[in-house]
């Protein structure tokens, strides 16, 4: 509903009147939320993993591995999005001198890892415990690369590399009563497809014994 919402308020809503950014500056009702919605489920994920490895919880590790694969679900939107944007306000689909773009480049492939290094192992015990700690440490890589390093550089991003943040300069009261519900909206839709996935999950295990 939250998501419906966005689709159509954020199309009517007046938004502010940029250089360079234009209307496509609505593009933060969808992108930026998206990025929020996999940000979410992947500590999720992290969160899992840790339950995991403290218990030797094999449910822990499959809901891990549940919301890692909902999480690079949103990265296909979310990269969509952004290059869609680049393209009209960087003029290119993508660049290689952008620390965030390359950042989630080798994020998602440090997942994609994850996913191949899981299914690889057949023990249940072995897997739980290997793809926990790789999980600890990809969540720790894809945060350095997409969260730290674009502040440390010279970045495109706005709030990265000197580059003031949407909300100090033109995420209005208009723009934040469309943000902050489509931020809401796709978290709570991961949240329901890792509800999902787990119930797959489940009755998958019960279809076996």
């Amino acid at each position: 509903m939250l998501i419906f919402y966005t689709l159509v308020v954020g199309l009517l809503n007046p938004v502010p009147r940029l250089d360079i950014l234009n209307e496509t500056i609505r593009n933060v009702y969808y992108h930026v939320p998206i990025w929020f919605a996999l940000l979410f489920m992947m500590s999720v994920s992290l969160y899992y993993s840790i339950v995991s490895l403290a218990g030797n919880e094999i449910p822990s590790d499959s809901k891990a591995y549940n919301a890692a694969l909902v999480g690079f679900f949103f990265s296909l939107p979310g990269i969509a999005t952004g290059s869609l944007w680049a393209r009209f306000t960087w003029g290119t689909w993508w660049t290689f001198q952008d620390p965030k773009l390359n950042g989630v480049a080798i994020s998602i492939l440090i997942y994609l890892a994850y996913f191949i290094l899981r299914r690889s192992v057949e023990d249940e015990m072995k897997r739980a415990r290997i793809a926990g700690v790789y999980n600890i440490f990809a969540y720790v890589m894809m945060m350095v690369f997409i969260m730290v390093m674009p502040r440390l550089t010279d970045s495109l991003h706005p709030g990265n590399g000197g580059n003031p943040a949407f909300s100090k300069y033109d995420l209005n009261s208009n723009m934040r009563l469309v943000f902050y519900p489509a931020v809401a909206g796709w978290i709570l839709f991961g949240c329901w497809l890792f509800e999902l996935k787990n119930r797959i999950t489940f009755l998958n295990e019960k279809s076996q014994d």
